[in-house]
């Protein structure tokens, strides 16, 4: 039919008369038109609607560029810096003691003098420590250290907490009751004290090889991923529960349920891809409180084994000299600011973006 006229309405039919209408109420839609309903229903997912608003926040996007010039520092710099972050320095095979609390951008003597005869030495960028250890190179290992900790850490939380409260709210009731007492149980246990009694423990009874990662971490910081593994996740583990406890009363689970679905199915491919945005936010906000805590232990000591460094160890060797070298202080209290203060930013910037609860 290649006319516009009206088809003619049977006389028994429901259907309304179309030629009673106006003609303008039913005009042909314009190219352009057609090209906005395009645009306006452009598929996307749950993910890409939230990364579009988290790109859309200055201040995650300013933390995002923070910290990834943070982790381009710490990878490239110990491949141009010459030096070791345990490197006494010496001049041609000549333990250099006149390099001792060096100020920024300085020489000792004779480096000076090395520097004088056509020799060329690396500048300090950051100054030299009480041992005549390179001071950037030390902070740029002891950041190395606190941020795996904090990613470790992180994954640790997520995982069994994740797990612990997936089973604990999906099953409920007794099996409910009884896990969260065990959380509440968990939550009195003194985490500093825990601690130091497993550094003890530890300390006896391990036997690193010299040389390997963990005899350079120490018992300490394994004692510090034990108590992560054993203390920290109850927080995500109470979130996560509380989420399922609301989720799993919609009808797509009794609908799951329904047709047989196996427990394990239903929480992987039902609930949990629900409670993506308080996992998400829970395990960026985890990190800065890992890193802070790991900073913490080891300003008191509890930390990593010298002589590898870490910002919280850095710190406390620098306060001794608070007003002959204050800049020592300065360095590594810096770059836990920024981690700490970068990771919280990004942290509510996640939270904005993908809390459904928060959108319009």
């Amino acid at each position: 039919m290649g006319n516009d006229k009206m088809p003619k309405k049977n006389p028994l039919s429901a259907q309304i008369n179309l030629s009673k209408f106006n003609s303008f109420m039913f005009e042909k839609a314009s190219d352009e038109e057609k090209r906005q309903q395009d645009v306006m229903s452009e598929s996307t997912t749950f993910f890409k609607d939230g990364m579009r608003k988290l790109f859309k926040n200055p201040l995650a996007v300013g933390s995002i560029v923070v910290l990834g010039l943070i982790l381009i520092t710490i990878i490239v710099a110990p491949m141009i810096v010459p030096y070791h972050y345990e490197e006494i320095l010496s001049v041609d095979g000549v333990r250099d003691k006149g390099a001792k609390n060096l100020a920024p951008f300085t020489y000792s003597k004779l480096e000076q003098q090395y520097i004088d005869n056509g020799g060329y030495r690396f500048p300090h960028i950051f100054g030299t420590d009480e041992q005549c250890r390179d001071y950037f190179v030390r902070v740029v290992y002891g950041t190395r250290v606190s941020l795996i900790v904090g990613f470790f850490a992180s994954i640790i939380v997520l995982f069994l907490g994740m797990l612990y409260g997936s089973i604990s709210g999906y099953l409920g009731g007794k099996v409910d009751l009884i896990m969260m007492r065990i959380v509440d149980v968990i939550y009195s246990l003194p985490d500093m004290l825990i601690i130091i009694l497993l550094s003890v423990v530890l300390q006896t009874i391990l036997n690193f090889s010299p040389g390997s990662l963990l005899a350079s971490l120490g018992t300490n910081m394994i004692s510090l991923f034990i108590v992560f593994g054993l203390l920290y996740w109850v927080g995500m583990a109470r979130l996560i529960r509380g989420q399922i406890l609301s989720i799993k009363q919609n009808e797509y689970i009794l609908a799951a349920k329904s047709i047989g679905a196996p427990t394990g199915m239903i929480i992987k491919r039902h609930i949990l891809p629900n409670c993506l945005s308080v996992i998400i936010i829970s395990t960026a906000l985890q990190i800065p409180s890992a890193i802070f805590t790991e900073s913490y232990l080891s300003f008191v000591g509890l930390g990593v084994q010298a002589p590898m460094p870490s910002l919280g160890s850095l710190a406390n060797a620098a306060r001794g000299g608070l007003q002959s070298y204050p800049y020592k202080l300065m360095f590594p209290a810096l770059a836990i600011c920024l981690i700490v203060l970068s990771f919280n930013l990004l942290g509510d910037g996640l939270r904005d973006a993908f809390d459904p609860k928060l959108k319009k």
